[in-house]
């Protein structure tokens, strides 16, 4: 099989109906999803977290096979001490084109624009096995707690830029477009 020719792109208007599609094929099994994905991408682009340009979308052939959204959290070290950061929800690859590096090509993209942008670092709930290769660590290695009720190995932060995390600790406050 040739090796599949990745496209990605920043997600347009236009994108939005396919892009539901994509999302709820591709968490349709998953065995710890909700399976309300297709809806939190479309209540956070709605909110104020919403960065157009971390909002990408993967082709192959022209056809549009996965997405990844990037938004806007805080993390709240104390009453009046928070620091920006991103957070990675969610990616989304239809089944066919999974485990075919779609996924590893969006989630690349996403972290060199993120970082392009300014910003330092990337909070996720996800695979405790997958995203370590991309640099992820626990949550906990820097005393920042997610308000979701999961597995410390599966509440995992990244930098984006060197010393991105020094100093900051605290807990990450989401979008209220997370808890609707």
């Amino acid at each position: 099989m040739a090796d599949l020719q990745i496209k990605i792109r920043q997600e347009t208007e236009s994108d939005y109906d396919t892009v539901f599609k994509v999302t709820k094929s591709a968490f349709a099994d998953m065995p710890k999803s909700n399976n309300d994905e297709q809806n939190l991408v479309n209540r956070l682009r709605k909110s104020s977290a919403f960065i157009p340009a971390l909002s990408l979308v993967a082709l192959c052939e022209e056809k549009i096979v996965g997405h990844i959204l990037l938004t806007k959290v805080l993390i709240r070290k104390r009453k009046n001490q928070t620091f920006s950061a991103l957070t990675l929800a969610p990616v989304s690859v239809l089944p066919t084109y999974q485990k075919k590096g779609v996924g590893s090509a969006l989630i690349n993209k996403a972290h060199m624009i993120a970082k392009d942008l300014g910003y330092g670092s990337v909070i996720l709930l996800g695979h405790a096995s997958y995203y370590p290769r991309f640099g992820y660590k626990q949550c906990a290695d820097y005393d920042i707690v997610i308000p979701f009720n999961s597995p410390p190995e599966n509440c995992m932060i990244m930098e984006l830029k060197e010393n991105s995390l020094a100093g900051v600790s605290g807990k990450v406050e989401y979008p209220a477009a997370f808890f609707s």
